[in-house]
């Protein structure tokens, strides 16, 4: 049993206090063409049917006869994926980003990023074909500081050519990376340099700006931070999680994993968390958290002038929102979309779906 089940979260109590349920899905375990994507997408959110195995659930033979039977076998498979979320608590630390390290040439900080096509799971029953940054779907975390001079080299070692468009950031033209328009694309075997100073901060994106409706939908995509000079300006809070949306190669999925896959935002009791929201899926996703309100005071790297509370919050995709969350009720707290073909079917929830767990 992990560490944080042992210091309380028991399965039966998440059970009872939880109320989530669920198992994986997602969309065929291969590269989709960019012209099928916009079906996938749709076929996807009518999905409703998994295999019960996708949790470790095993069917009878027989199909149920009575409703009874068939109410039982549900509510079996909802529980089946609940297990597999509680045991997997605190297994997979690198759910909540990997910071990129960088070394120093002068004043400069240096950033080594390389594409390559890896496998990626999602699920145990949903392996892609992903694009990713170092291996990882999303990339990984650039965090760096208003008024940093960056260098960012990028090497090619996929089949595509490619490049990197730094989503929100201020930069000169020629640094902004869309092919043909401000540079050549970055070709297979080929390093390309991007190199600016950082004018602007908050919550961004980097991703591919090249065949982006396939490479962006198959991982090349990643955050990139950065903290402002003056943090005064922002609210104060204990913790910092960033929450990458997609909902293509992926199936719908929350860091590139899927629920029951995913991992929880555990707090302290009165711990103000900060959520960062980037959409680089295909379609809007309304995220939607039970018991806590999150206040909403930025959107795509910009303060608000007026901050607002909500419980529902629609992200588009290519927007970025900064909230905040205190977690003032002890609990398990469901945080998933709220179009609900996006996170739970008859065999439970699926996809976008996580919790926040509040410990007194």
């Amino acid at each position: 049993m992990n560490k944080v089940l042992e210091e309380g979260i028991s399965r039966r109590n998440f059970l009872k206090v939880a109320g989530l349920t669920g198992v994986s899905v997602g969309l065929a375990a291969c590269a989709i063409p960019p012209e099928e994507l916009p079906a996938a997408v749709e076929s996807a959110a009518q999905a409703t049917a998994v295999p019960p195995t996708a949790v470790g659930h095993e069917m009878t033979e027989a199909a149920p006869t009575t409703a009874a039977d068939v109410a039982a076998e549900m509510d079996a498979m909802h529980e089946a994926g609940i297990k597999i979320f509680v045991d997997g608590i605190g297994q997979n630390p690198g759910f909540w980003g990997t910071p990129l390290e960088f070394t120093m040439d002068g004043d400069v900080k240096v950033f080594e990023l390389t594409c390559a096509e890896t496998p990626w799971e999602v699920t145990p029953d949903l392996v892609i074909d992903a694009m990713s940054y170092n291996g990882i779907v999303p990339g990984p975390e650039i965090r760096v500081t208003e008024g940093d001079k960056i260098r960012v080299n990028v090497k090619n070692d996929m089949t595509q050519s490619t490049s990197i468009h730094w989503h929100g950031v201020i930069l000169p033209n020629n640094m902004d990376g869309v092919p043909y328009i401000t540079q050549p694309p970055i070709r297979p075997g080929e390093t390309f340099t991007y190199e600016f100073q950082l004018k602007n901060s908050g919550t961004h994106i980097y991703h591919s700006h090249h065949n982006a409706a396939e490479q962006v939908t198959r991982g090349l995509f990643g955050a990139f931070i950065v903290e402002p000079k003056d943090k005064t300006q922002d609210p104060e809070f204990d913790s910092d999680y960033s929450l990458v949306l997609n909902d293509a190669a992926t199936g719908f999925s929350l860091n590139a994993k899927g629920f029951p896959y995913t991992q929880p935002i555990v707090a302290k009791l009165g711990e103000r968390i900060r959520i960062r929201y980037l959409n680089e899926g295909l379609v809007i996703h309304p995220m939607h958290l039970h018991g806590l309100e999150q206040l909403v005071f930025a959107k795509d790297g910009w303060n608000l002038p007026q901050p607002y509370l909500c419980d529902t919050l629609n992200i588009a995709p290519g927007e970025r929102y900064d909230v905040i969350v205190t977690a003032h009720t002890p609990g398990i707290w469901a945080f998933h979309c709220h179009i609900l073909t996006h996170a739970e079917s008859a065999h439970g929830m699926f996809g976008m779906v996580t919790a926040v767990i509040v410990q007194e």
